[in-house]
């Protein structure tokens, strides 16, 4: 039985809505506005299945990034709706897409961070409000350039505290406000 096509659209669309409502909307990141208005934030659809086509999805986006004009692409969204739907899986890739950042020698140029349906941190619960604060539609890298991340971070010289500030949100929010949130209609 072959798996049913994915509708990259509406895979972007779902993505976009998370981004809007709640990255930007709960303010879990407060340098995520700034690229989305200015439209520098690139979505992409990975169609891989398993995951060696997504590592080669993952270093065709890295170089790419690495190449293009930061003022066009500041960073790279990689949704991969069709493979690492468990947490786990997803958990262990990350240290396969540390080891492609090295040999593509954009260690210290780009990162990777990561957010997933069933995101968990570690010491929590799986039904813990907190790791909503990770939770995408669909397991996504999200990739970022450490010249970004430097400028942000000065101009948000606590930002360490984004983090704290993101579990009380959370918390306050509840799960309830949470399912509320995200399942409003556009």
């Amino acid at each position: 039985m072959s798996a049913s096509p994915v509708d990259a659209d509406a895979v972007v669309a779902a993505t976009r809505r998370w981004v809007e409502r709640a990255v930007i909307g709960l303010n879990l990141c407060p340098f995520a506005k700034a690229v989305q208005v200015k439209q520098q934030i690139r979505y992409v659809v990975s169609a891989a299945t398993a995951t060696d086509a997504l590592l080669d999805d993952l270093c065709a986006e890295l170089q790419h990034l690495a190449e293009v004009d930061p003022q066009q692409t500041d960073t790279t969204l990689l949704i991969h709706p069709g493979v690492l739907h468990d947490f786990l899986e997803f958990n262990d890739f990350l240290g396969i897409a540390e080891v492609a950042l090295q040999q593509l020698g954009l260690e210290g140029v780009l990162q990777i961070a990561d957010f997933h349906p069933q995101y968990r941190f570690a010491d929590s619960g799986p039904d813990d409000v907190e790791n909503c604060t990770n939770r995408s539609p669909y397991p996504t890298l999200h990739l970022l350039r450490e010249s970004s991340i430097d400028r942000a971070v000065e101009a948000f010289p606590e930002a360490e505290a984004i983090y704290e500030a993101n579990m009380r949100t959370l918390r306050r929010l509840g799960h309830e406000g949470w399912v509320r949130l995200m399942s409003q209609p556009d």
